[in-house]
């Protein structure tokens, strides 16, 4: 239960911190970036229900700084000389195969925990993450002075997860996510934007591509060497 506990404080503290958009940007000594950051993003809310039948909600109307450059540490852990993750149950929302935390010190017991005991373990600092629309997720300082292409990915992505979210299965919840927010970017892209940010998002686009594409072969290479008749210490 210290889990929930630490779960429940922290998104009670993310709900507080919680300002209308509206309302921060009435205030005449915003910052410029951010006051541009935040109309762009407003739009791209409309945006997501008018043009892609994402959910119409209170999602994204508000904002917040968490004052740090994360809202959460989420852990990723596979035993040695595996490809499989290690899967957490939660309430709610089923089987996940990662353990997001609030609380950094927690996130880092965890990690330090499964990698005495022989995992692979990867602790990341997450900027954002869906509610599936139990509350209404809030625009966020980790993510909100990102590229257009990039902000609008994310926005689609969180919302998507909210419109459709099955139980137990994070890859195809993952994929699905995935591709409306890029398919929804390209569209608000083409309707919206400058040539020149086009070609930026594509650009970065096919560079995180490439990435996993190169993320994958070494999967398929490492998948042989762990499926073969080896021992262990020839496969490490």
């Amino acid at each position: 239960w210290a889990y929930y506990r630490q779960a429940a404080a922290g998104q009670w503290e993310l709900l507080q911190a919680r300002r209308p958009v509206v309302e921060v940007l009435a205030d005449p000594a915003l910052d410029p970036g951010l006051r541009r950051s935040l109309e762009t993003a407003q739009a791209l809310r409309a945006f997501a229900s008018t043009e892609l039948a994402l959910p119409e909600n209170d999602s994204y109307r508000n904002y917040a700084d968490v004052q740090r450059s994360y809202v959460v540490k989420t852990v990723f852990a596979a035993p040695e000389l595996a490809l499989s993750p290690r899967r957490w149950c939660f309430l709610i929302v089923g089987c996940l195969s990662y353990r997001g935390y609030f609380d950094a010190e927690a996130a880092q017991r965890l990690a330090d925990e499964l990698r005495a005991g022989g995992d692979d373990v990867y602790v990341a600092d997450i900027s954002a993450y869906s509610t599936l629309g139990w509350f209404a997720d809030p625009l966020l300082n980790t993510f909100i002075r990102w590229p257009t292409g990039r902000l609008a990915e994310l926005m689609f992505h969180e919302l998507a997860h909210q419109r459709l979210y099955l139980a137990d299965d994070t890859a195809f919840n993952e994929a699905f996510a995935t591709v409306v927010g890029h398919l929804g970017a390209e569209r608000w892209l083409a309707q919206r934007s400058t040539a020149r940010e086009q070609e930026e998002y594509a650009a970065d686009y096919h560079r995180r591509q490439a990435f996993l594409q190169i993320v994958t072969t070494s999967r398929d290479s490492l998948a042989v060497v762990y499926a073969s008749d080896q021992p262990d210490a020839e496969k490490r």
